[in-house]
């Protein structure tokens, strides 16, 4: 084979794999779209490709895979919980598939939906998951529901929120409820369980709401052994993602956890949860409790609740609920700056070509230059508010709001 012919295979192998964003925080987990020239400008009128109201209510982020963007909502105040495949050329809604009608959906925040977790998606099949009232496997060619699984009960007690990722042949969620809290794996082929781990966290006087957190696992590999990093109420735990065996904890000293775990310069950055709002540097490894001997830095002023940091060069960036955002050495925990540069964020900042994008409760997205201060270059309002994370495929960036979805392309 020709080296010319090698450069071409291999310039689209990478052009189809900047075109896919499989689960919440895109193909490296970290929602980087680092290759992506993205537009910097927009409104309701200028670079959208297209527009499409969607149905119903939910906060799940959109992935794509090649020309498909699924996402979940509810219906009938949750009675109907429906999977949705738009078209990522068109914008049309291909697929309109009611998965789980449940007649009593459980209690949620109003502040939360009844389809928040992003699903998860690969060749030919996507993932959905609407927490305790069930996940499901969809053939995305048919619209033809593979399996479901309604055996992973939890009292949410404000709504599901934790998204399911994909780890070889596993389909894994994190389960951290009131009553009951845990890690479980099925296999994705047929949604039977593989393996189920109780939480091995000593709660001891904490009552059962103080018990719940929201967040999403993350795999990871150290030293040649690969780690399953998944956050519960006042623990950061490890797993062994094929058998679920716990590898090692450290204590946290919070609850109702809902930033994913960030993995860069080999440390851990956890976001600690509800009465202690603070931001941990860990290092992987070892056994037993290491919140005595691995914690390299914490941050004790006021961090991020529901956004998941963001790792880039060496630096850490975090958007607070209140609208400031946070930018600290990666290695020291030092503060470099800090700048009010919106109102409440939900959504999780996304990273592209020395640009972070954070998109606000307001509906105004703020793109701010990485580096030593908060060097804003754009803010961009679209109607709606962001709860959902954003997307990326190609060139073109798809936003999720409270109810639309849109393609914002130059």
């Amino acid at each position: 084979m020709s080296r010319a012919i090698i450069l071409i295979l291999a310039v689209c192998a990478r052009l189809s794999a900047d075109d896919q964003w499989p689960e919440f925080l895109g193909p490296s987990h970290n929602n980087h779209a680092a290759s992506a020239a993205l537009p910097t400008r927009w409104s309701e009128t200028e670079n959208v490709k297209w527009r499409t109201a969607i149905p119903g209510e939910g906060w799940s982020s959109p992935v794509i895979w090649d020309d498909q963007i699924w996402l979940t909502t509810s219906i009938s105040e949750g009675h109907s919980l429906r999977a949705l495949c738009v078209n990522k050329t068109t914008g049309r809604i291909d697929r309109n598939i009611e998965v789980f009608a449940p007649s009593n959906p459980g209690y949620k925040n109003s502040f939360n939906s009844y389809a928040s977790p992003t699903p998860a998606i690969e060749t030919g099949r996507v993932y959905v998951c609407f927490g305790t009232n069930g996940s499901a496997c969809i053939d995305t060619a048919t619209g033809q529901i593979l399996w479901r699984n309604t055996d992973l009960k939890v009292m949410h007690m404000e709504g599901a929120g934790s998204s399911p990722i994909l780890y070889k042949d596993l389909y894994i969620l994190n389960c951290d409820g009131i009553g009951q809290q845990y890690v479980a794996a099925l296999d994705k082929k047929t949604g039977q369980a593989v393996w189920k781990t109780r939480r091995s966290t000593d709660f001891g006087w904490k009552l059962p709401p103080m018990r719940k957190a929201y967040s999403v696992p993350l795999p990871i590999t150290v030293d040649g052994r690969e780690q399953l990093i998944s956050i519960g109420a006042y623990n950061c735990i490890a797993y062994d993602p094929l058998t679920g065996k716990e590898l090692w904890s450290c204590k946290l000293p919070g609850y109702s956890n809902a930033a994913r775990p960030v993995y860069g310069n080999e440390l851990l950055f956890v976001s600690t949860g509800y009465t202690a709002a603070q931001l941990w540097a860990i290092r992987p490894g070892g056994s037993g409790d290491v919140a005595q001997t691995n914690i390299a830095w914490r941050f004790s002023q006021a961090s991020c609740l529901l956004p998941t940091p963001l790792f880039v060069d060496g630096r850490i960036y975090m958007p607070l609920d209140s609208g400031i955002v946070r930018c600290l050495d990666a290695m020291s925990g030092q503060q470099i700056w800090q700048a009010r540069l919106g109102t409440q964020y939900v959504s999780s900042p996304l990273y592209a070509r020395g640009m972070i994008y954070l998109s606000s409760l307001k509906g105004v997205t703020v793109i701010v230059k990485v580096g030593d201060k908060p060097d804003v270059i754009a803010e961009n309002r679209l109607d709606g508010r962001f709860m959902a994370s954003p997307a990326v495929s190609g060139g073109a960036l798809f936003l999720r709001t409270n109810t639309h979805l849109y393609r914002i392309e130059e």
